[in-house]
């Protein structure tokens, strides 16, 4: 359950002292669910207290879900939204409210996924900005006023897919890591 929940909510690259997730059950209910229910329902809790971590990330504006599709492995697929997801130049430009794909394909080629540059894909907000590497859709068409953002990693490559859950970096952000001392 962690490792498809909390394993995927990247708020800026950094462990926490206190970054720990414990399970407790006390029997005290007397059901018994099967491991695949419990797995499944757990998973889905997971997947929801993870999302509010980063929808309560220190002075994000912005929930950025990075998830790449097409990926020849999973691990191919999770590499790449993790690279994009830890980019300060892509958290930022979101934060500018910029659709900067840009800086999008410079951190997919800085992993060892398996794709080919004139087949990659990027869409913002559903707007396809990078079609087949290259120039897609007007970028002024992509609406990143909401605090939701999709960023869409179409490698090509395979059938796999994998997403990071991240944020922007403000000025709150900076402020708020800056203005104390440990």
């Amino acid at each position: 359950a962690t490792a498809a929940s909390f394993d995927r909510a990247d708020s800026d690259g950094c462990m926490s002292t206190n970054d720990t997730v414990a399970l407790l059950a006390s029997g005290a209910s007397g059901t018994t669910p099967g491991t695949g229910e419990f797995t499944g329902l757990l998973t889905e809790l997971c997947q929801e207290l993870a999302r509010a971590l980063i929808d309560d990330a220190e002075g994000a504006e912005h929930t950025i879900e990075v998830r790449t599709v097409n990926a020849a492995s999973e691990a191919d697929a999770l590499e790449v939204s993790r690279a994009v997801s830890r980019s300060n130049l892509v958290k930022t430009a979101i934060f500018g409210r910029d659709p900067n794909w840009g800086r999008v394909l410079s951190e997919v080629g800085t992993t060892a996924a398996a794709f080919e540059p004139d087949q990659l894909n990027v869409s913002i907000n559903g707007v396809m900005v990078c079609r087949a590497g290259s120039v897609g859709e007007d970028r002024d068409l992509v609406d990143l006023e909401q605090r939701q953002v999709l960023i869409e990693i179409d490698l090509n490559a395979g059938t796999e897919q994998a997403a990071i859950l991240t944020n922007d970096l403000t000025h709150a952000y900076v402020h708020e890591n800056s203005a104390y001392s440990s």
